[in-house]
């Protein structure tokens, strides 16, 4: 089994916990730090959680491969049980309930539960009576990826529950009406053009493209009037309840955070501050960058990264650090080991036969690489600071094991289909 194993992406993953370990011992690094192997490091407990992920990987490729996908569902439940013993018995961390204390190391269930959730899915869609196109297994579908995405919402931990909206891409890659994605665009695009010009501009704009759109088209086109009316009217009730969730639903910490990347905030002196304030992560993030230059400071060198100017440099931030010892060419390359990878996962879900192969493959694309725009966005200062890992390289051994285990069961289904002849 092991010799037909994608040996290319199992390369490229070693590259990125390799080098994302490199970066971990950089930021934590101390004058009382003795040996790579020391757990009371975070370098140790790093290192520690690798060979605890090779060790997995050594399970996962002689468990038989039916057995992910039998009890799939049995996964799916018991994610969701983790969850909720989160809210009478989970840790607080960084202001979230979303950890289990087992003493020697911290547990993330929603970590789990997000390979739960790409499997639960997968045996679903894949299920021969399931089809896609009808509303009622679409609306099962959907349920699906909201049960766990409610679950970890209230934690509060708004990272997580948005890397679910990722199986989305699933359902569309499997036949999930386009219309649906052009919905949710549209959500998304009321919610912030109205955040940032009001309810009255977002009218008057629908006004000119309804317009627009009945002067330049065809004569003998019909547009039937009560749907166009209902569907200006939903725009504007979306719109005019954004400033409501917005003020009441939100919290200040958010508030702040989106005005800060919108620039909702007029006063130059005023943005500066929320800049020094609340957006102190991504601002001091983007000026370690920023000094790094093309080649970097080099390794152990970064004055910020030893300065302990960048909040969670480690986690979060960690490609700030990459950045700064190792300028434009470490995060050029650290850029390209990832494009290559996800090039490479999309091939190996493309040529799978079977179903859920497919399915489960494309879900582990979508989770991956949600992580990954919106951790380098955050760092880079275009997406606002929301608190998720980078794959295989920020510091934290439920990631690491889970995005590991995810990433391998995946590799097991296509190295079966090989030793099958499929």
């Amino acid at each position: 089994m092991l010799r037909r194993i994608d040996w290319l992406t199992v390369f490229l993953y070693g590259l990125l916990v390799f080098f994302g370990w490199i970066n971990i011992y950089s930021t934590t690094l101390s004058d009382t730090s003795l040996s790579l192997f020391d757990t009371s490091t975070l370098y140790g407990k790093q290192l520690f959680f690798i060979c605890i992920s090779l060790v997995s990987i050594l399970i996962i490729m002689f468990v038989d491969t039916n057995f992910f996908e039998r009890f799939s569902g049995v996964f799916y439940v018991l994610g969701l049980i983790l969850l909720l013993g989160l809210f009478p018995f989970g840790k607080v961390i960084g202001g979230a309930k979303s950890w289990y204390d087992l003493g020697f190391m911290n547990l993330q269930p929603s970590e789990f539960v997000k390979v739960a959730a790409a499997l639960a899915l997968a045996k679903y869609l894949s299920d021969i009576q399931t089809d896609i196109k009808n509303k009622k297994h679409q609306f099962y579908a959907i349920l699906v990826i909201l049960i766990p995405l409610l679950l970890v919402l209230p934690q509060p931990d708004p990272g997580s529950a948005l890397v679910f909206f990722a199986l989305f891409f699933v359902l569309f890659r499997e036949g999930l009406p386009i219309y649906y994605l052009g919905l949710a665009l549209l959500f998304i695009a009321l919610f912030l053009f109205t955040l940032m010009f009001g309810t009255i501009w977002v009218a008057i704009g629908l006004g000119m493209l309804v317009s627009l759109f009945f002067f330049f088209k065809r004569p003998d086109l019909k547009i039937p009037t009560l749907p166009l009316i209902i569907f200006i009217v939903g725009c504007l009730v979306v719109s005019l309840s954004v400033n409501f969730v917005f003020e009441n639903v939100f919290e200040q910490r958010h508030r702040d955070r989106f005005g800060l990347w919108l620039n909702l905030e007029k006063d130059a002196t005023k943005l500066e501050q929320i800049k020094k304030t609340i957006g102190y992560n991504t601002y001091q993030a983007e000026k370690a960058i920023e000094s790094g230059g093309f080649f970097g400071k080099g390794f152990l060198e970064g004055t910020r990264t030893k300065g302990d100017f960048v909040p969670a440099q480690h986690t979060d931030y960690i490609f700030s650090s990459v950045g700064e010892e190792w300028g434009f060419i470490g995060t050029a390359l650290v850029i390209v080991i990832f494009t290559l990878f996800f090039l490479r996962l999309v091939q190996i879900a493309e040529r799978q036969k079977r179903e859920f192969s497919r399915m489960y493959g494309y879900g582990v694309i979508a989770i991956l690489l949600i992580h990954y725009f919106i951790n380098i966005g955050m760092v880079i200062g275009l997406l606002p600071t929301i608190g998720i890992p980078l794959p295989f390289f920020s510091y934290g051994g439920s990631g690491l094991l889970f995005f590991t285990a995810m990433l391998f069961i995946f590799l097991k289904f296509d190295a079966s289909r090989l030793n099958e002849g499929i």
